[in-house]
């Protein structure tokens, strides 16, 4: 059957849900494919998003949020990173992926280029591509201390006719972060080059060795051509609940409402009532969420180290461990045949793109007597 956009034949199915699909829901399996939280979401949010429903808070609400969650997300960030946002600043979507698409449909034209680092989540470039972009692919270097990328070769991929650059730091799969710096001199060029920036900062707050990551929120002014994409799935144990928010220029604002307008409308009035909470009430569970990550990392170090045929640069932030196994050259069929002989489920680095092959990711965000066990599983596989 012939597509009625050119631009979808291009689309690669998602990888990660085709091979979750040979076993998602079985018994004894542990799931460590998917990029979420092994925990439920925290008892308070859960509370307050049932007392509005019982409260029937089944209306439809503004498109771009209700004034309360906009106001406290506005607060929490700047709280956070002494940022001067208001609530016409913030969008709340249904879900950091609707969030990127929102910010591709206000931004991308067919035919336009965007260029962005690779390996990468693939929703992030595909949402372009499905818009018409041309996404230009600049790739991250793995080395034995982390990844790394080179600015100079990210910016001569955008002094070809480039409107927009996508960054995703920290970064899914790899756990690679920006620094400070890295962030000023990447805002410095795109204000030169009169470049949008699209700042997707989802795994914010999952670092290891400060309250927060590098984020582009404490360094842009108004005027700069910013749009920054977060979600409440990762932090806050959401991933279920779909909502999300863009902090934006606020002269773009009502587009977004538009564009949310002709999309999903909007947010069902309970789960933003949940975010509320979430921002005004969840540091607790953050912190101690991020001190679990922190000791299953170690875990897998240890483990990982005993293993000669693993290549694993070691990710500064975010949930993910994304390694190399000697002798892999296709992760698809390496990660279903290890899905079937250990009943421990790996995403394979091909669904991240050419670049990610060789390579997969485990998530790590699990308990560690849990993680404990996939390893013990995996260890004959991996050896």
């Amino acid at each position: 059957m012939t597509l009625t956009r050119s631009s979808l034949g291009a689309l690669q199915e998602s990888l990660i849900r085709k091979l979750a699909n040979q076993a998602m829901g079985q018994a004894g399996v542990v799931p460590l494919w998917f990029g979420e939280p092994d925990r439920p979401t925290p008892e308070f949010i859960r509370e307050v998003a049932k007392s509005s429903l019982d409260e029937g808070n089944t209306f439809y609400q503004p498109n771009a949020g209700i004034p309360a969650l906009r106001q406290a997300i506005s607060s929490y960030m700047n709280t956070l990173y002494g940022s001067r946002f208001g609530a016409e600043n913030i969008v709340v979507t249904g879900s950091g992926m609707a969030a990127v698409m929102l910010a591709g449909q206000c931004l991308v034209s067919p035919g336009d280029v965007l260029v962005t680092h690779v390996p990468t989540w693939p929703n992030l470039p595909s949402a372009q591509q499905v818009l018409g972009a041309e996404v230009r692919r600049v790739p991250l270097e793995a080395k034995a201390d982390g990844w790394t990328l080179d600015l100079d070769r990210l910016f001569e991929a955008c002094a070809r006719g480039a409107k927009a650059l996508l960054i995703n730091s920290p970064s899914n799969p790899t756990g690679w972060m920006l620094s400070d710096e890295e962030q000023q001199t990447i805002l410095d060029f795109c204000r030169k080059r009169g470049l949008w920036l699209i700042a997707d900062e989802v795994y914010n707050r999952i670092v290891f060795d400060r309250p927060y990551a590098p984020t582009f929120a404490d360094k842009i002014v108004e005027g700069d051509r910013v749009i920054i994409i977060n979600s409440f799935s990762k932090s806050w144990a959401m991933t279920g609940w779909r909502l999300g928010w863009l902090t934006v220029p606020k002269h773009l604002t009502p587009t977004f409402e538009m564009l949310t307008e002709y999309s999903t409308s909007c947010v069902l009035g309970a789960t933003q009532v949940a975010g509320i909470a979430a921002v005004e009430r969840g540091e607790t569970f953050i912190r101690e969420s991020n001190e679990r990550y922190r000791a299953s990392l170690e875990l897998l170090h240890s483990r990982f180290a005993a293993l000669p045929r693993i290549f694993f640069p070691p990710p500064r932030a975010a949930f993910y461990a994304f390694f190399a196994v000697e002798g892999v050259a296709d992760s698809f069929r390496f990660a279903s045949e290890t899905l079937a002989s250990t009943r421990v489920g790996l995403a394979p680095g091909a669904a991240f793109g050419p670049e990610g092959e060789g390579f997969l990711r485990l998530c790590f965000a699990v308990e560690p007597d849990l993680l404990a066990e996939a390893l013990e599983r995996l260890e004959p596989v991996l050896f």
